[in-house]
């Protein structure tokens, strides 16, 4: 019988889950096993994959689960360097030359498992079957504008956190920008035709932001873009990949221009092929923004968990995405999982043993 292990979340400040209690309800109908981790944290409660008759196990013991079981999480996992036997289904962010990324496919080859990189799970066209993008590049706009109104107060962002539904962060939001009166920044978003462009317009445009959208039309001449400095807020939304142009380069920070914040959604500071190449770290829910130049100001936003400021839709939406794919787990040897098979395979054979 195919096992499918929902372990606990561990990163701080993730209350996300990929599947809710109706789609393990699906899945044991299909004979699947789903055992589900006690949580902390998680946004969605325990007692509904109690309902549908999961098999609960303790918070974290997915270490000790049986060999056979398909370890299912979001985020990282603890880096203490132990060798990984099991089948994860994971985000593993190792695959675009990020460096952390070495040590973790080490530990899968040191234990024998896999990696199914959910940002990898694609369709017979190369399309992702499931991504957070759109509340990616929701709660990205809204962190990103909060570090525009922090700048016309004088000021640096302050933290942000979890809010409990859509409505709660437009209140919240609107209430700060009000503050302000009526002015409101410019912004350009970069990505808009995908999902994660979509939230951030989508976000942006509620809040009474002029918006303008390229996509792939208007880079592909490589830049420079100087369209992006004539804006307040940029909004990088596109998938790094080797080719990618530039959009923000060094030079940008003593430019005479009107951009003074970035919402960098895709946050790959360490990638080779990071377009917005200013800052060189992801920033954090105590510290959303790095200062990257004083007069005027420049700020990044490079949170890398955003969609967990609004757990319960980004969960929900995400799941309803998944599912079907889940629904085939009990043939690893086809379709999207044996492209993630594959996709695995081909990074974690480039890897030097430690």
């Amino acid at each position: 019988m195919t096992h499918l292990w929902v372990r606990a979340e561990q990163r701080q400040h993730e209350e996300r889950v990929g599947i809710t209690p109706h789609g393990a309800a699906q899945l044991i109908a299909r004979g699947i096993q789903v055992t589900v981790e006690e949580s902390s944290v998680r946004a969605i409660p325990l007692d509904g994959y109690k309902a549908v008759g999961c098999h609960i196990a303790p918070e974290n013991s997915w270490p000790s689960a049986p060999t056979d079981a398909i370890i299912f999480g979001l985020k990282e996992l603890p880096e203490d360097g132990t060798p990984l036997p099991h089948k994860h289904i994971m985000f593993g962010h190792a695959y675009k030359g990020q460096h952390s990324g070495v040590t973790l496919l080490q530990r899968f080859n040191a234990g024998g498992g896999t990696l199914y990189d959910l940002e990898y799970l694609v369709d017979g066209s190369g399309r992702r079957v499931a991504a957070f993008g759109y509340w990616a590049g929701y709660a990205g706009a809204a962190a990103t504008l909060k570090a525009w109104a922090a700048q016309q107060r004088q000021s640096i962002c302050g933290p942000v956190g979890v809010f409990a539904s859509k409505d709660a962060l437009l209140d919240s939001l609107g209430a700060e920008l009000d503050t302000l009166g009526d002015d409101r920044p410019s912004a350009i978003v970069i990505g808009a035709m995908g999902r994660v462009g979509t939230g951030a317009a989508d976000l942006l445009e509620t809040m009474g932001v002029t918006v303008t959208k390229w996509d792939m039309a208007e880079t592909a001449s490589g830049g420079p873009f100087p369209e992006i400095l004539a804006h307040d807020i940029f909004m990088n939304c596109i998938f790094a990949r080797p080719g990618t142009p530039v959009f923000v380069p060094q030079s940008a920070k003593s430019a005479t221009r009107q951009l003074t914040a970035i919402g960098d959604v895709a946050c790959d500071p360490d990638s080779d092929y990071n377009p917005v190449p200013v800052y060189d770290r992801a920033t954090t829910w105590e510290s959303p923004v790095v200062r990257v130049h004083d007069t005027p100001p420049l700020d990044v936003m490079a949170i890398d968990n955003l969609p967990s400021m609004l757990p319960v839709e980004s969960s929900e939406d995400y799941a309803d995405q998944l599912l079907p794919t889940l629904c085939d787990l009990t043939n690893l040897d086809a379709g999207v999982w044996r492209r993630a098979a594959a996709e695995f395979a081909t990074h974690s054979s480039a890897i030097k043993p430690t």
